[in-house]
């Protein structure tokens, strides 16, 4: 018999356990696809997606989680009732316990759900005005740089350089793209991004071959869309075959149905042009030797018409002879005009000038300073005497001339002259004025009473 004591079983801690389910959880489930309906939709200000998928058939319910990256790329789809295909892991949340899925891509279950999804996000964008014919611009007439965003290992790039090269001298750039899978829609914007940053870039080709709807999805990516209604150059959209439609082809300036196609649309037939100039040359030849037959015929008549130049000369010269002697007598008759207008102007210039004006004016005013000087001094004096009198009158007047013979006069309290004992009683104060001087007084009493 064994004398060992038996071994105690080990004991975890919460967290040692925790951690053990979620990497078991993670290992066995990653990658994963699960389907279900959208429930208990949540869009917290984190930019985090949460929401439940359950059965139909039975009761059951799982959380998921999807992060703001992805969140921003395929929260379009989860809404409530909807039916989506959610890849992504397991996850155990230690903190409260719970078992959730974190969600690395989302789609529509079924086609017909991803139909009307894209039928959804065609209308709003429509609603914005992304798909108006008024924002539509034309194609350069002779681009001398072409770009292109495409894959770089597809046919596509190969056909728009044999195409161009067969019609024109371009510079075609390559911006290459991952045009399938979930980094396609971010490997479009970035592609556009570089491309864009050729300062003479002149038109742009976004196109991939054919595929399914799925294989086409970037090209429906609400991103990609957006990004391509900002580009700052004309865009031509080759995307797929000739019955494949995308909302790429809705929000470019031009719309073709292969990349051949395309690369025809925007680089001119330099062949095609000689040949319709040639025919122009030779329009332009045919008419101008009718041009010179007509104006040959015209100056025939012309000189027909004129006759002997020599007469025509001589007429004009008689005529010219004649136009000179009017000239002549016109000339005349003007100067002699302003001759007699300059000496009227002179004469009164002459008539206005300051010294005369001064001599008229001391000849006027000589006569008057004479009479002013004899008669001032006698009207100075007579109006002294007239003052003298008046003076002497208005003294005999005055009221001190009678204050000085000693009379005075009385005032009452008011201020005013008193002509009345009447006028004031006992008590009052008075002021009485002599000639010189002032006297305060106050009335005892009244005799008259």
């Amino acid at each position: 018999m064994s004398s060992e004591a038996p071994t105690e079983p080990r004991i975890y801690a919460v967290r040692e356990l925790a951690q053990g389910i979620n990497r078991i959880l993670e290992q066995k489930t990653e990658g994963l696809l699960v389907e279900g309906e959208v429930g208990r939709v949540q869009r917290p200000p984190s930019g985090h997606l949460y929401f439940t998928l359950k059965d139909d058939l039975v009761e059951a319910l799982l959380d998921c989680v999807v992060y703001k990256r992805e969140a921003m790329r395929f929260g379009r789809y989860v809404e409530e009732g909807a039916r989506v295909v959610v890849r992504g892991r397991a996850s155990y949340y230690a903190p409260r316990g719970r078992l959730q899925w974190v969600g690395s891509t989302i789609r529509p279950s079924g086609q017909g759900a991803l139909l009307a999804m894209l039928d959804a996000l065609k209308k709003r964008l429509a609603s914005e005005g992304l798909f108006d014919a008024a924002r539509k611009r034309p194609l350069p007439r002779h681009p001398r740089v072409v770009g292109v965003v495409t894959s770089k290992s597809g046919a596509v790039f190969h056909d728009i350089c044999t195409v161009a090269a067969r019609r024109g001298r371009v510079r075609i750039v390559l911006s290459p793209t991952v045009v399938q899978g979930e980094d396609a829609p971010r490997s479009i914007i970035a592609a556009l991004d570089r491309i864009e940053s050729l300062p003479d870039l002149d038109v742009l080709i976004v196109g991939r071959g054919g595929g399914s709807q799925e294989d086409l999805s970037a090209f429906n990516d609400e991103g990609v869309v957006r990004r391509l209604a900002q580009a700052r150059v004309p865009v031509v959209s080759a995307v797929g075959h000739e019955t494949d439609v995308t909302l790429a082809d809705w929000v470019a300036d031009v719309r073709a149905a292969t990349p051949s196609e395309a690369a025809e649309l925007v680089v001119s037939d330099v062949r095609a042009q000689l040949r319709v100039l040639e025919e122009f040359v030779d329009r332009l030849a045919l008419l101008e030797g009718a041009r010179i037959a007509e104006q040959r015929v015209k100056l025939s008549r012309l000189e027909r018409s004129l006759g002997d130049p020599r007469f025509l000369l001589v007429n004009r010269g008689r005529e010219l002879d004649e136009i000179y002697h009017r000239l002549v007598i016109t000339a005349q008759a003007k100067l002699a005009a302003w001759t007699d207008r300059e000496r009227s102007l002179r004469a009164q210039l002459y008539a206005s000038h300051p010294r005369t004006v001064l001599m008229r004016a001391r000849a006027h005013f000589a006569p008057l300073d004479a009479r002013l000087r004899v008669l001032g001094p006698n009207l100075a004096l007579s109006r002294a005497n007239q003052l003298q009198v008046l003076a002497a009158r208005l003294d005999s007047l005055s009221p001190l001339g009678v204050l000085g013979r000693g009379y005075a006069l009385v005032f009452g309290p008011d201020g005013r002259a008193v002509r009345s004992a009447s006028e004031v009683g006992a008590g009052d104060p008075l002021k009485i004025r002599v000639s010189r001087g002032e006297i305060r007084a106050r009335v005892v009493g009244d005799e008259t009473k």
